[in-house]
């Protein structure tokens, strides 16, 4: 994972910064503390005392109920700050925020627009920083989906999965999760829309190590031919413009049961919510028996507790080394 400078400090910027091994481990966690949670094992002594700073450019539904309830579930305590609540507001800088906050708490989760302003969020804190989404990815969701999947399929090696709409953060992160666990992804997309020349790259090196495939293709049906899963995200990201000649180009794309179909009936369905029935997925679908989006979005809670407890905790020893048993 990413280092910074001041100390040995692990960040999770981007899905990558965890090696294959250390992903699947993280997983394993995750699944583990969810299995307690359903049992009613208490969980509140994990993180008894600790502190998450949650920095908010981005609203949000999924990333800040699952952050606040999972730290309360561990023990621990969740600070929300919106970019109105910091000195941000006023023009103090990222790396002057991250050095305050890094005397206060013990981890600091930063929802962004702008990658880079994670990334010097990290460059300056003593304590770990989790992207809680950028515009180059959203690690904590394709972590968190990865769990999904091994949940309904059993596992990941030999799927695949397909994702429709435009190569955003989202899909970057798809890309590279499924590529730490193995997982074959096909990116479908438009041309005015293609996936980062770089993450494309990076997925592919670690999917040659892991027996996975990571492609890219125009034709959305070619994409999802008998795929495990169909997943799609909103057309238009916030903060970006919904262009007639982009909707234009993303409407071949959207998900309906033709587009199932031709997955297969084993297919299931993803979306990282929230979303817009009619546009990039239709209702038939989104809320069809092969629809999973829900159970995707409860994963939110049990991955975020794992990253925390790993970050946090004497668990990390066992995450960071790639143990998973």
């Amino acid at each position: 994972m990413a280092v910074s400078s001041a100390k040995t400090v692990f960040h999770l910027l981007t899905d990558d910064d965890l090696a294959p091994e250390q992903a699947q481990a993280l997983i394993a966690l995750a699944a583990e503390l969810k299995a307690q949670h359903q049992a009613g094992h208490p969980q509140h002594h994990l993180l008894r005392g600790k502190t998450l700073a949650m920095i908010f450019q981005k609203p949000s539904t999924r990333t800040r109920v699952a952050f606040e309830a999972g730290m309360a579930q561990l023990g621990g305590h969740a600070l929300y700050l919106s970019t109105n609540d910091l000195q941000l507001g006023r023009g103090e800088t990222i790396a002057d925020t991250a050095r305050v906050l890094s005397r206060y708490v013990d981890v600091i989760m930063a929802r962004v627009f702008k990658h880079a302003d994670v990334v010097e969020l990290a460059t300056y804190a003593t304590v770990p920083v989790i992207n809680g989404l950028s515009d180059l990815a959203h690690p904590t969701q394709g972590l968190a989906d990865m769990l999904t999947i091994k949940e309904h399929l059993g596992g990941w090696e030999g799927r695949t999965l397909a994702y429709l709409g435009c190569a955003n953060n989202m899909a970057h992160s798809l890309a590279l999760s499924g590529a730490l666990v193995g997982l074959n992804v096909r990116l479908a997309c438009p041309p005015v829309c293609a996936p980062d020349a770089t993450i494309l790259a990076r997925a592919q090196a670690i999917a040659a190590k892991t027996g996975a495939q990571i492609t890219v293709h125009a034709d959305p049906w070619e994409a999802v031919a008998g795929v495990d899963v169909v997943y799609t995200d909103v057309w238009v990201s916030m903060g970006q413009q919904a262009t007639p000649t982009l909707l234009e180009a993303l409407r071949p794309y959207q998900v309906t049961p033709a587009i199932m179909a031709a997955a297969g009936p084993q297919a299931i369905f993803m979306h990282c919510l929230p979303m817009y029935r009619g546009q990039e997925v239709v209702a038939e679908v989104a809320d069809g028996p092969q629809s999973v989006i829900f159970d995707q979005a409860e994963n939110r809670l049990h991955l975020h507790k794992a990253l925390l407890v790993a970050l946090l905790t004497d668990a990390g020893t066992r995450v960071f080394s790639g143990t998973t048993a």
